[in-house]
């Protein structure tokens, strides 16, 4: 083995290695995650503060007071609308159920042309019932032993007060460790790595900044728009709608469908059902057209499939930390997959040309739609020593 296979083999195993540390490790790295991207979010700013002449302790308080004043603000903006909102919901939730019995399953019923057992609505809803008891009763049970175990709401309150904190010093010493980090590379390879953190850096700052501004832009207009037209679980619906648009098109889809399910509910007819539609139609141009062209821009590139694989993949993995860095992570691969596409298409695997094939044919196919007519010509290559033509 070549002393360069062997450096290419030493750094895949420390990678590898890592990789599995970080996947026994991923129960207790929830804190940590948000820490980081707490961090991640405020590091430009203390950059700024820190060029305009503050010093780096007093520009990440400032920093961090002010984060701590944003989210103990939506929390106390939110948790009374959504508290309001849920109640609403529960309100309503039997002229749902009257609704679905009366009138959607009698609509498929007729439609589908089922047998009308299929549709017994006093038997569906006692078994949803009973399923919805039974659910309720294990729901109950376990948060019933979560709350009696001291270990559970130690850890939960440790992991609480653990965020603030590992941001704040993270923030404090983020140049430090990108500093550090960078020294503790391998000379050889410290330049290419150095060229895809700063890609990465772009992309995921374009992503993480941009795209929740626009889950925010898009809660608010669905919310609001949904409250103009009247509906009462209109802002629930927006929020949910808005907080999901980080898939494509599941936000759209769960709070195009919500509403329209709480427009025929609440009014019962088609006119708030057509604005229902065209508000999200408008949301959808706004979003393709205007807010992720702005705001998040063209960088990350990710295909819908690509996000909807990133998310599905992150949960199965890591569960919840999972799908909060799936689509981090992906930008991340994505912008390595790019540099290995470029070093691919510079390597001689694909610059060098081969020796001609003598088995591979030429086909030249010639259409004359003059006369209707198709004339193929198909030549033969020299090792069979003719050529051979046909036409058709």
């Amino acid at each position: 083995m070549t002393q360069d296979s062997s450096r290419r083999w030493q750094m895949l195993a420390i990678t590898a290695a890592i990789l599995y540390v970080l996947w026994l490790l991923a129960p207790v790295l929830m804190p940590f995650a948000f820490a980081a991207m707490l961090a991640y979010l405020g590091d430009p700013l203390a950059d700024r503060l820190e060029r305009i002449g503050m010093g780096r302790t007093l520009a990440v308080t400032v920093v961090f007071i002010v984060l701590v004043l944003v989210a103990v603000g939506a929390l106390l903006l939110l948790i009374p609308l959504i508290s309001r909102q849920i109640e609403n919901l529960m309100a309503s939730l039997p002229h749902y159920a009257d609704w679905v019995r009366e009138t959607a399953m009698p609509w498929l019923q007729e439609k589908l042309h089922l047998d009308s057992k299929a549709f017994d609505t006093d038997r569906i809803m006692t078994d949803l019932k009973d399923h919805l008891g039974s659910i309720g009763s294990a729901v109950s049970a376990v948060l019933g032993k979560i709350t009696r175990s001291g270990i559970g709401v130690v850890m939960w309150l440790t992991n609480l007060v653990l965020i603030p904190v590992v941001a704040f010093y993270l923030l404090r010493d983020w140049d430090r460790l990108v500093t550090w980090i960078d020294d503790m590379l391998p000379r050889s390879i410290e330049p290419t790595i150095a060229h895809l953190a700063r890609e990465s850096d772009q992309v995921l700052g374009a992503f993480v900044r941009g795209q929740l501004l626009v889950m925010l832009a898009l809660g608010i207009f669905y919310g609001a728009g949904l409250t103009f037209i009247g509906l009462s679980v209109g802002p629930l619906i927006g929020m949910v709608a808005g907080l999901l648009s980080f898939v494509p098109y599941l936000g759209f889809i769960v709070g195009f469908g919500s509403a329209i399910i709480a427009a025929l509910v609440q009014f019962g007819d088609w006119q708030h059902v057509a604005l229902v539609v065209g508000l999200f139609t408008i949301g959808q141009l706004l979003e393709g057209y205007v807010l992720v062209p702005r705001l998040v821009g063209e960088k990350i590139g990710l295909h819908p499939v690509a996000v909807i694989f990133a998310v599905l993949a992150g949960g199965y993995l890591f569960g919840f930390l999972g799908i909060l860095l799936a689509l981090p992570a992906a930008s991340v691969i994505l912008v390595v997959l790019r540099y290995l596409t470029q070093r691919y298409r510079h390597s001689r695997l694909y610059t060098e040309e081969g020796r001609e094939d003598p088995v591979i044919a030429d086909v030249e196919v010639a259409v004359s739609t003059a006369e209707g007519t198709v004339e193929t010509s198909v030549i033969v290559g020299e090792a069979h020593g003719k050529d051979d033509k046909s036409s058709t």
